[in-house]
């Protein structure tokens, strides 16, 4: 059937600790953001899962979501995504299992298959033809990024090592989400024929997801487990379009979901003068060099401290893609931006993150984007069949 769609917004939540600012103030802050996302109608506040980071607190999904979910009422909590290696699919189910339990029918568990592994994965470039790196509706896609320094970062092997217990191996991320599915359904046996039952877990009304930047593994495995797919255009810009092609080329319809279903998610800044949103996003570029060197993301810094920064050749051309396609300015200019994203990309949902320094500043672009992307006067041009 065919009619006219605008995309559900989401909030991704990477529970940022600003510079001057601590752990536990990014936590209020949380949770006053999903109580403002759910008076704001967001459909769903997901968390992410990040290690030894002195500018992110959200380490532990399960703990945060909890918080969030118990400080809400009726807004989908999540994961965006718990790192599957080095978690246990046991483990995983127990734990939001629990979730689900405490707050049935509200939690959505992403996977992710990274867990002390820099990003990356192999790129076969855009399924769709490009001029000057856009595509036809006018998304930029930009050139891939080498993180060659990311991948030998030590603070990378000494985050596997200490995620790891000594000598054990990163499990086979499909096998996991079969038996993550198995036990959610109850119907799993070990090889042997073994019956386990999680309880609670068996049968929660769990939303599973898997969250991928490339149309490697995680495309695959969402796509022929008949999963919902989260592609990420605010972390990998480049490999959006491969990613979400790749998910749907391998789809096959499951008990869960008969068709496929892709979420796309964006980083956003808006503010009422698209001068005061550039201002305000003025720290994301030395924000995003710090995770990229692979020196970890540090608090998010004020726009004069970002200012102050002496950069390099080197260190411009690291962030630059990232730069490039963080959505920032007006409502109507982010609006129309998102509206282009999900044209290229036929996002069935689209997932906002907003890092600012100031947390008021970062409510109201929610607040701004939110009455924008709602309002009854913007035209809705976005078609969709299904």
């Amino acid at each position: 059937m065919s009619g006219v769609s605008r995309a559900p917004l989401s909030v991704l939540d990477l529970v940022p600790v600003a510079s001057g600012s601590d752990a536990p103030t990014a936590l209020r802050h949380s949770v006053d953001l999903a109580q403002q996302a759910e008076r704001l109608g967001y459909a769903r506040y997901w968390v992410a899962e990040h290690h030894l980071n002195d500018g992110v607190a959200g380490t532990a999904p399960a703990v945060v979501i909890a918080l969030l979910a118990g400080a809400t009422s009726t807004i989908r909590v999540g994961a965006g995504a718990v790192q599957m290696g080095h978690r246990t699919a046991l483990s995983t189910v127990e734990e939001f299992g629990l979730l689900d339990a405490a707050f049935p029918g509200r939690i959505d568990l992403g996977l992710g298959r990274s867990g002390g592994r820099p990003p990356g994965g192999e790129q076969h470039g855009s399924p769709v033809p490009l001029v000057d790196r856009r595509t036809p509706e006018g998304l930029l896609v930009p050139e891939k990024v080498s993180l060659a320094a990311l991948a030998g970062s030590p603070r990378f092997a000494l985050q596997r090592e200490l995620l790891q217990l000594p000598g054990a191996q990163s499990a086979d991320y499909g096998e996991q989400a079969d038996i993550i599915s198995a036990f959610i359904e109850g119907s799993y046996r070990s090889d042997s024929g073994v019956r386990a039952r999680v309880v609670p877990g068996e049968r929660a009304a769990l939303q599973l997801w898997v969250l991928g930047s490339s149309g490697g593994e995680s495309a695959q495995v969402a796509g022929k487990r008949g999963l919902r797919f989260a592609a990420n255009y605010h972390v990998n810009p480049a490999g959006v379009l491969e990613a979400v092609h790749a998910y749907r080329a391998a789809f096959e319809p499951s008990e869960q979901l008969p068709a496929p279903h892709v979420a796309v998610s964006a980083d956003v800044v808006v503010a009422p003068t698209e001068a005061e949103a550039r201002e305000l996003a003025t720290g994301y570029g030395l924000w995003v060099r710090s995770i990229r060197t692979g020196e970890g993301a540090i608090a998010f810094p004020t726009p004069d401290e970002a200012r102050a920064w002496r950069w390099t050749e080197e260190d411009r051309a690291l962030v630059q893609d990232r730069v490039d396609t963080q959505f920032v300015g007006t409502p109507g200019q982010v609006a129309d931006r998102l509206e282009v994203l999900q044209r290229a990309t036929a996002a069935d949902e689209l997932v906002v993150t907003t890092i600012t320094h100031d947390h008021d500043d970062r409510v109201r672009s929610y607040a701004l984007l939110a009455e924008e992307w709602s309002s009854s006067r913007r035209p809705r041009r976005l078609v969709q069949t299904k």
